[in-house]
Parts: structure tokens; C-alpha cells; sequence
């Protein structure tokens, strides 16, 4: 499962967050690792540098084998919290996308 990072001019997208993205997907998705080949997480600052409520945003989406690629974004005030709830998200997505496929 490869991991991809992006973030936008306004989010600082230095190694230590880079690796910490990296491995909390890696520990929350670890068993869905040979049913995925690519998670590509989309961190951005939506008002540059004014403040706001709810102005971070991520998205992240999965590329499951011989699935279409599923995507979920979350808001929230700190990059941290906006990663953790698309995280949370994505991991119900995947649950229900392959129970689905089990079905079938």
C-alpha cells in the first residue's frame, strides 16, 4: 500500500507530519493493506492565513484493488483533528465497500 501526501501552500508538509500521517493510516487501515494499493491524503488551509472556524481540511482517498477509488474529506480547526476524522470516515467507508463486495 503506498501512502502519498499532499498539502497545500498554506500547511507546512514538513518529515515529522509527513511521518505520522503515514503511520496512523498504516496502524488504522492495517487490515485492509492487501485489499488497497494507494492512500492519498490532501491536507489544505482553506482561508490561507486568516483565521477560521472549521478552515482545515483534509481529504483522503483509497484506491481498493478492482474497486473504485472511494474519497472522504473532513473540516475542523486544527490539521490534526480535520486528518482524524477523515480518518474515522474512511475507515467506515472501506468497512461497508468491502462487506458490499463480500456480498456479491
Amino acid at each position: 500500500m503506498t501512502v502519498q501526501i499532499n498539502t497545500d501552500n498554506n500547511v507546512e508538509g514538513h518529515a515529522r507530519l509527513k511521518a505520522y500521517i503515514a503511520e496512523e493510516l498504516g496502524t488504522a487501515l492495517a487490515r485492509f493493506e492487501d485489499k488497497i494499493t494507494r492512500l492519498e491524503v490532501h491536507l489544505g488551509d482553506e482561508n490561507s492565513d486568516k483565521g477560521g472556524v472549521n478552515d482545515k481540511r483534509c481529504l483522503i482517498e483509497a484506491r481498493p484493488n478492482n474497486m473504485q477509488p472511494v474519497a472522504v474529506t473532513n473540516h475542523a480547526d486544527t490539521t490534526e483533528k480535520a486528518f482524524h476524522g477523515a480518518l474515522d470516515k474512511i475507515k467506515k467507508v472501506l468497512d461497508t465497500a468491502f462487506e458490499k463486495q463480500k456480498a456479491y
